[in-house]
């Protein structure tokens, strides 16, 4: 087979399983282009510096869910109000961002650390200086908790 040939065969999507450190929650994602191919987004804001978020964005269509694991999830809002963190309950493990009601097309943002027997040192990546650009533009970290009223903001 030529160069050319191999070149032009190369696959269009992924299919990758998924889930929290204790299998409470676990899901199916089809990528498109797959992981070796991908850019996966490393974002230095402070959801994603402090949950250690290395986001890839499959659509909602593409993801399925086992044992309804969404449903299983455990959800933290902040900022926007628009987008879930979503936790497993069992183990805390930071799975991504639900942006269900944030783009025209219902997207996941999924951590690539929850993926199971992904290389991290093998994968591309694409740096977002998200202190700077995802508003507003600041570190969020500890903003959330209103010490005084003992609630969230």
């Amino acid at each position: 087979m030529s160069t050319d040939a191999a070149t032009s065969e190369k696959k269009e999507s992924g299919t990758y399983e998924g889930g929290c450190h204790c299998g409470y929650i676990k899901f199916a994602m089809t990528l498109s282009p797959p992981l070796p191919e991908y850019k996966v987004l490393n974002c230095n804001c402070s959801a994603c510096s402090h949950l250690g978020y290395l986001l890839v964005y499959p659509k909602a269509t593409d993801v399925v869910w086992h044992n309804n694991g969404r449903e299983r999830c455990s959800n933290y809002v902040f900022n926007s109000k628009k987008k879930d963190q979503m936790f497993c309950p069992k183990c805390g493990s930071s799975l991504g961002i639900d942006f269900h009601d944030f783009f025209k097309d219902h997207v996941y943002g999924f951590s690539v650390r929850t993926l199971y027997g992904i290389n991290l040192d093998e994968l591309n990546y694409k740096k977002l200086d998200g202190v700077k650009l995802v508003q507003p533009a600041e570190d969020l970290s500890g903003h959330i908790w209103d010490e005084e009223k003992q609630e969230m903001k």
